[in-house]
């Protein structure tokens, strides 16, 4: 018997969790069974089964996946000195965020049905009755926030921010800037990149009254 290549185990595996984002994304978590999954992604039980025990195992694999890309961009900005400026770098993360559905680690696309912003809209809401994917979420979003902090020291060390606030409000604040701008792709639809850093170019631009 031939022997499976490693190449082919992960294209499966990829496969697979492409197939279940599509399918979370456009139902819901609770629309959405294993049949659903398998008939998606045109494989047999046992194939599918081999890599994830179920529903809940690909909702992790997934949520972990779209953190950690989220992560090591932010982790590669924090490398450079002084990283650069909060528009472009909220810009470059979001565009990365939309390239793990746009043919890049999901396979999802940003303007379908079956879009980035709505599937973490449905993470969220689920995270709030799973206590084991709260878990996750939560893991997840304190290496973002450790990597986000690392980019706000970069600019005070630099002198480019103020230094008596506490980089970890100043790392929330542009989370939440980032999460915020997903939920309103998600609710209201999709958006340019640009816009997002357009309003950061404002506020950063304010000045005290004369």
């Amino acid at each position: 018997m031939a022997r499976v290549s490693q190449e082919h185990l992960d294209a499966r595996r990829r496969q697979i969790l492409d197939g279940a984002a599509r399918c979370f994304a456009r139902n819901g978590f609770h629309a959405t069974s294993m049949q659903d999954v398998l008939k998606e992604v045109d494989l047999s039980a046992g194939a599918v089964y081999r890599y994830f025990s179920g529903k809940d195992e690909l909702i992790a694999a997934i949520v972990t996946e779209v953190l950690g890309g989220i992560r090591e961009a932010f982790e590669e900005a924090a490398r450079q000195s002084p990283p650069p400026p909060p528009d472009v770098l909220v810009g470059r993360v979001m565009t990365q965020v939309l390239g793990l559905g746009g043919g890049g680690k999901l396979g999802l696309s940003w303007d379908g049905e079956a879009s980035f912003p709505r599937l973490m809209i449905q993470v969220w809401t689920e995270t709030l009755r799973d206590g084991e994917l709260s878990q996750v979420l939560r893991t997840g979003f304190a290496t973002v926030r450790a990597a986000w902090v690392k980019v706000v020291e970069g600019y005070q060390e630099a002198g480019l921010m103020r230094a008596d606030i506490p980089a970890d409000h100043v790392a929330r604040t542009m989370i939440a800037t980032a999460q915020g701008f997903a939920a309103q792709q998600a609710l209201f639809g999709s958006a340019p990149v640009g816009v997002i850093q357009d309003g950061l170019r404002g506020l950063m631009s304010m000045e005290p009254p004369r």
